[in-house]
């Protein structure tokens, strides 16, 4: 089933992004640092570079994946947000594009800068799993995403 990592281009969400292409099925990323589209590609991930403000950008390259792995963390560093005034609006349009482009799993690394969402919106039937991350290395946060990506989708459980 078709993942797409929201913020691939941190250090985590690398991490994250190599660990997924190691089990069978498509990998995708939204970056907005240009330069780390290549290396994605190199693992054969599919990248979309853009503005991380821009939801119809996000919606786009969310469109037919059944998760979404989102990294607050690339909400609140130095990017540019062309269509947000912060990095809690940044995080909202995200939440709304991934639940337009008919996400089914959201799998939310913590963060205590914005709550984890409860439900992205209330006609949703998106199912929120939430990664705690602590002090934990990257590589342990990865193989969490990787074992809940992997689990069976509500209809085959």
């Amino acid at each position: 089933m078709p993942v797409i990592v929201i913020g691939a281009d941190t250090p985590v969400g690398e991490a994250i992004t190599a660990a997924l292409t190691a089990r069978e099925g498509e990998v995708r990323a939204f970056v907005s640092n240009t330069s780390a589209a290549p290396p994605l590609r190199s693992y054969g991930v599919k990248v979309a570079v853009g503005d991380i403000s821009d939801g119809s950008h996000i919606e786009g390259a969310a469109s037919g994946c059944f998760s979404a792995v989102v990294i607050p963390e690339a909400a609140f560093d130095h990017r540019e947000r062309s269509f947000t005034d912060s990095p809690a609006t940044t995080v909202a349009t995200w939440l709304s594009a991934l639940c337009d482009a008919s996400i089914r799993r959201l799998i939310w690394l913590d963060d205590p800068r914005v709550a984890a969402p409860a439900e992205p919106s209330p006609s949703s039937t998106v199912e929120v799993m939430v990664i705690s991350t602590g002090r934990r290395p990257a590589a342990e946060i990865a193989t969490e995403v990787v074992r809940l990506d992997a689990l069976a989708s509500p209809e085959e459980v």
